[in-house]
């Protein structure tokens, strides 16, 4: 008995450790990121000989860069406001149409995320200069839109599978629309996936890049456009000090849906 104990002991341990060489070989890189950021040198340098908060300035003191942030922020915001709504509304229409109707939607809602990206920039493109939205807002938050519909459907998909019907069909018996069931018990118990999908497609906005070199350019360009620009003009600790506060956001919005969502738990299994 003692040694298969050992024997579990063992195996668990290796496990362990290839997750751990694992989660080194994702994130070394964006650990190596953030000192680089703090560098006083001319030129991304790891490790940092000297530490200094000049790229961050220089960011914070940069017109161009500044007007990036802002447009990749609208474009974000505004990619929520309209991803999640349509997003809510397909995920519930395909979870209640159980048959090839509701699988030919999905799959061609989900196929943003499935076709190799350059195809859908290519097609967006030539799409949007039909109606000459290319480098506007409305065309860029229109394709970020179609990018963040797939994650948007899979997170509220998700919690749908989780949610009891019979709620819906107590609240239809007692005499509630199907807007107002849809509205006052459906929805309340999705709060957890619509945040995550809110989330999902902000973050999908904001880290977007391969259809935003197609489709937006010069006052227009978002941020990772500008950030691409950059490293193949010239590469310095800018774009380290730009990355850095993109992943102090994250980890930050990540940490809040964490709280938001232990907090929701705590309160459903009080009810």
């Amino acid at each position: 008995m003692s040694t298969l104990a050992a024997r579990l002991h063992l195996r668990r341990s290796w496990l362990y450790a290839i997750g751990l060489l694992v989660l080194l070989f994702l994130n070394l890189p964006i650990l190596i990121i953030v000192p680089m950021s703090f560098s006083d040198a001319s030129f991304l340098q790891f490790p940092p000989q000297s530490w200094s908060l000049r790229w961050y300035e220089a960011f914070f003191s940069s017109q161009e860069w500044l007007t990036s942030a802002w447009i990749s922020l609208q474009a974000a915001i505004w990619t929520v406001l309209v991803a999640v709504p349509l997003g809510t509304l397909a995920a519930y229409a395909i979870d209640r149409t159980e048959n090839m109707v509701g699988k030919a939607i999905r799959g061609l809602l989900m196929s943003p995320s499935i076709v190799p990206i350059v195809i859908v920039a290519i097609g967006t493109y030539f799409l949007l200069a039909q109606f000459r939205l290319n480098n506007t807002m409305p065309g860029l938050v229109l394709a970020h839109t179609v990018l963040a519909m797939p994650f948007v459907i899979i997170a509220i998909g998700a919690g749908l599978a989780n949610f009891d019907v019979t709620l819906e069909r107590a609240a239809r018996s007692l005499g509630a629309s199907p807007v107002r069931t849809f509205l006052t018990v459906t929805m309340p118990n999705l709060r957890g996936s619509i945040a995550t999908a809110a989330l999902l497609a902000f973050l999908t906005s904001m880290d977007e890049v391969v259809v935003a070199l197609f489709i937006s350019s010069g006052p227009q360009s978002t941020l990772p456009r500008r950030m691409y620009a950059s490293m193949r003009d010239q590469v310095d600790p800018t774009i380290a000090a730009i990355s850095t506060m993109l992943i102090a956001v994250v980890l930050v919005l990540v940490a809040a849906m964490s709280v938001l969502g232990s907090r929701n738990k705590k309160t459903t299994l009080e009810n």
